[in-house]
């Protein structure tokens, strides 16, 4: 029977030694180098060098040893192919039978901050190699990218002595895997350093994707879930309390954060049910904002998520106490509320973020491919920046812009209604506009009267204006830009109600 031969080279050495010990008990042949054949001498394991093997030495301080014929060919030869084989012993070329390989690691050096002169020598070339030509003949070759496979490798050469042809499957696409997650970092990483992060209008876009976390479900039961995070990011929050968290939690989070940063100048308080805001408000305090905001729609309310600009005191965490919800964000805690809402509400979701996001842009997969888009948060509008209908209204310059906000954070078509820091009414998610207007008016009742309302794009026909002014509204923002912008403009003097253009839409689908 011939020897069977594995190369082995790992920079992560974790259980290397028991697993080489024991292929050489089992009649391998173990071919090493540089710090691995060192860790294997020490551990009085006999290996041939790799330099033994091709006739040559490290070359360039260490960047070439792998890269020759007599590892490739040993790898990439086909057993069963009589020319392979032809050269194999033309050349003297020795088989290997296994390779056992993981890679620099790029993105720990990454994340230490080092120059670019580091990260480059960090990039793994050799590695790279051995792991796509044995992944490549995984029918002849097995290829080990990871310490976790050491032992099923084992256990399969102890029962059967070979591995699984389902095995080595499974094996060759771990490696591909993490040959395009390693390529994936090194661009991300490199971009980073250089200052030369891609947008949307790049033809190629290189994504890699890591499980950061399994998820209860996914948007129902039958559905699976998981949270992805690619190379060199982690999570902009942390879970201090509660459940898991389901996918429809993390659709309602990122709601949440998206308000908390576009609220972020004031003290305030968004209420998210169902990705969209049921209510906000600013205050005083935290509570005192949450408070206002929960009575926009209180039966909304249950179940909802909340996410604070301001840390969380301990009369807040009292008051969060005494609701039923499903997640609350916040900044930070204090310690002694914290504790009372682990004791008080041993499921409720407690959040901290950390200020953070992890995409600087969206994707949103379809039946047709992939969207991407930028995802900053839309540009606020300004005084001057804009056109006034009738009357200007600079007192009311706050609410319209708080309005505004909170229509932009909603599902479109979106109208807002403000008064005091504080939304009355907020129709979202309706098809017509109209119908928009009349659902926020129904929820903010007499209040509209004197109140201002927003809306996340131009109003497509007078009614909405007419609906709006004979409910008492006092003043509109919106942006503009209908073919009947004239109409709905006279509607608005006709009605006497200041409407400010701001030229900018918000949409969210």
């Amino acid at each position: 029977m011939n020897t069977r031969r594995a190369l082995l080279s790992v920079w992560n050495k974790e259980g290397i030694v028991p697993f080489a010990r024991t292929l050489a008990d089992m009649g391998w042949e173990i071919v090493s180098s540089s710090g691995t054949a060192k860790a294997l001498a020490e551990a009085g394991i006999a290996c041939t060098e790799v330099a033994d093997l091709t006739g040559y030495p490290h070359l360039l301080g260490g960047r070439v040893k792998t890269l020759h014929p007599a590892i490739a060919g040993g790898i990439l030869a086909r057993r069963n192919l009589p020319a392979d084989m032809a050269d194999v012993n033309a050349h003297g070329i020795p088989l290997l039978d296994m390779v056992v390989c993981n890679l620099y690691p790029f993105e720990e050096v990454a994340r230490s901050g080092a120059d670019l002169a580091e990260l480059l020598e960090h990039i793994d070339i050799g590695g790279i190699t051995l792991l796509r030509a044995a992944a490549k003949n995984y029918l002849h070759v097995v290829v080990v990218p990871c310490p976790g496979d050491y032992e099923t490798v084992l256990n399969e050469l102890r029962a059967e002595g070979n591995v699984t042809s389902a095995t080595r499957q499974r094996l060759a696409l771990s490696a591909f895997a993490a040959t395009s997650l390693y390529d994936a970092t090194i661009v991300q990483g490199l971009q980073a350093e250089l200052g030369t992060a891609s947008g949307p209008e790049e033809p190629v876009r290189v994504l890699g994707l890591r499980a950061a976390q399994e998820l209860r479900y996914g948007e129902n039961p039958h559905q699976r879930a998981t949270l992805l995070l690619p190379p060199l990011s982690d999570l902009p929050w942390e879970q201090l309390g509660g459940k898991p968290l389901s996918y429809n939690n993390i659709l309602d989070l990122d709601a949440a954060l998206r308000g908390s940063a576009l609220l972020a100048d004031t003290c305030a308080a968004l209420v998210v049910k169902h990705t969209t805001p049921c209510g906000a408000a600013t205050g005083k305090t935290p509570s005192e904002a949450f408070l206002r905001a929960r009575e926009c729609d209180p039966v909304s309310a249950f179940g909802g998520i909340v996410g604070f600009t301001r840390r969380a005191d301990l009369a807040t965490c009292h008051t969060l106490a005494e609701q039923f919800l499903e997640i609350v964000v916040a900044p930070d805690y204090d310690e002694e509320g914290l504790d009372l809402l682990r004791k008080s509400r041993p499921n409720l979701r407690v959040l901290r973020w950390k200020g953070g996001r992890v995409f600087p842009v969206e994707f949103r997969s379809t039946w047709s491919g992939m969207l991407l888009q930028d995802d900053a948060l839309p540009e606020l509008p300004t005084p001057s920046g804009g056109e006034w209908i009738g009357t200007p209204r600079p007192d009311l310059w706050e609410d319209l812009l708080f309005g505004w906000k909170i229509a932009a954070l909603s599902k479109s078509n979106a109208i807002a209604i403000v008064s005091g820091g504080c939304t009355l009414g907020i129709g979202r998610g309706f098809t017509s506009r109209v119908d928009a207007v009349d659902w926020a008016v129904k929820q903010a009742g007499e209040q509209s009267r004197g109140a201002v309302l927003a809306s996340d794009a131009f109003f497509p026909f007078p009614d909405g204006v007419e609906h709006a002014a004979a409910a008492g509204i006092a003043a509109i923002i919106q942006p503009g830009g209908s073919l009947r912008d004239e109409d709905v403009a006279e509607a608005a003097r006709k009605a006497g109600v200041s409407m400010f253009l701001s030229g900018r839409r918000t949409f969210r689908h």
